[in-house]
């Protein structure tokens, strides 16, 4: 047996810590940048704090999941600004922008260089900036992930910037910060947090410790994400976010699966939004990968299966479906209503066969059972 573990410096977590970000932020340095989402006004607190802290800082917006485009016009503003850290306040997406400029701001090239799949996938020569984390949703993990997810719509794909010093420095998850969050974007980023705890716990490459994380969280998270759609609820927050933190931790050590190798390629051809993506294919993987495996795989995703049962009714063997229309009755749009068309189907199962997400799925799948999981999923 043998693994390693690769997490955030410092993970600090609970309700009203965030208030303590300016002065932890401060201590790297009196310069630096702030990535938030599209309205300045919700990172106000953090810019004015680390401001009475006496640190020169910029913020910039991050409207969506990030492009190429956005990234090498971030890029030019940012090393302007001659940063020694850089802080993402927001959702995966700005944080994601946030890890990437951390990484490249210091970089002689430009993102092309570092990117896989359509770039050259050099390594990073200069470490990278600081990276902290103040995720405002539940759903990515992004804020204990070594990696950063861009889109390069001229190549219809999302690929990722992927380096471990790219690991936050430190990662500051205050459960209040999702508070109110809209119920689409709650439901589709926390089947997100879901999926990011079972695709690594059925995973080929899992570890002893992503097994000691991720079992415990899956029941917590399903049932929190259930109460959350029939109202607010501080507790069910605080699950979920929890649920969020700990899929990031374990994606970044056993990998995920068949869910984010299709999800990649697809968000990168519609621009859809990922979460919403993972949580259409969540129940059609489990289903597949159940039907193709036995031994110890079968198993596992058999456990599985178990706590959704727990959660929302059914059977084991009813488990993914049942979770399906659960989904799907919350609102949560099929694969066809987020703008992937029929025809592409063969397309992006053939592209995503080949995505880094795949060598963690529990059986290989061929061209054949993708279509039909992209089928299940529409």
């Amino acid at each position: 047996m043998a693994f390693s573990i690769a997490m955030p410096g410092r993970i600090v977590f609970g309700r009203g810590e965030a208030l303590t970000a300016p002065g932890l932020i401060s201590a790297y340095g009196g310069r630096g940048v702030v990535v938030h989402g599209a309205t300045a006004a919700r990172a106000g607190w953090l810019l004015a704090g680390l401001r009475a802290q006496g640190c020169e800082v910029i913020g910039l917006p991050c409207a969506g999941e990030p492009v190429l485009a956005d990234l090498e016009a971030a890029l030019d503003v940012a090393r302007g600004q001659r940063p020694e850290w850089v802080v993402g306040c927001g959702g995966g997406a700005a944080l994601d922008l946030a890890k990437a400029l951390a990484a490249l701001i210091p970089a002689p090239g430009g993102p092309m260089d570092h990117l896989e799949v359509v770039g050259k996938g050099l390594p990073l020569v200069a470490p990278p900036l600081p990276f902290i984390a103040l995720p405002t949703t539940a759903g990515t993990g992004a804020e204990a992930t070594k990696n950063a997810v861009i889109g390069v719509p001229d190549q219809g794909r999302k690929v990722s910037l992927r380096d471990d010093r790219m690991l936050a420095r430190l990662a500051i998850v205050d459960p209040a910060l999702t508070d109110g969050c809209p119920k689409a974007v709650t439901l589709a980023s926390g089947l997100d947090a879901v999926t990011q705890v079972i695709e690594p716990y059925i995973s080929a490459k899992a570890t002893p410790f992503t097994d000691a994380i991720t079992w415990p969280v899956i029941a917590p998270g399903l049932a929190a994400l259930k109460v959350l759609m029939a109202g607010e609820d501080a507790g069910a927050r605080d699950a979920l976010a929890w649920c969020s933190v700990t899929g990031g931790v374990a994606l970044a050590n056993a990998g995920l699966g068949a869910v984010h190798g299709l999800a990649g390629v697809i968000g990168g051809q519609t621009g859809a939004a990922h979460g919403a993506i993972c949580g259409a294919l969540l129940g059609p993987v489990l289903a597949m990968n159940r039907s193709r495996t036995d031994g110890a795989a079968r198993a596992r995703i058999d456990a599985v299966c178990g706590l959704i049962a727990g959660v929302f009714g059914g059977t084991a063997d009813e488990a993914p479906q049942v979770l399906t229309d659960w989904a799907r009755g919350q609102g949560l749009p099929g694969l066809e209503a987020q703008g992937l068309a029929r025809g592409s189907f063969g397309a992006v199962a053939e592209a995503s066969a080949l995505s880094s997400s795949m060598k963690g799925n529990p059986v290989g799948l061929g061209v054949a059972d993708l279509v039909a999981v992209l089928e299940q999923a529409a």
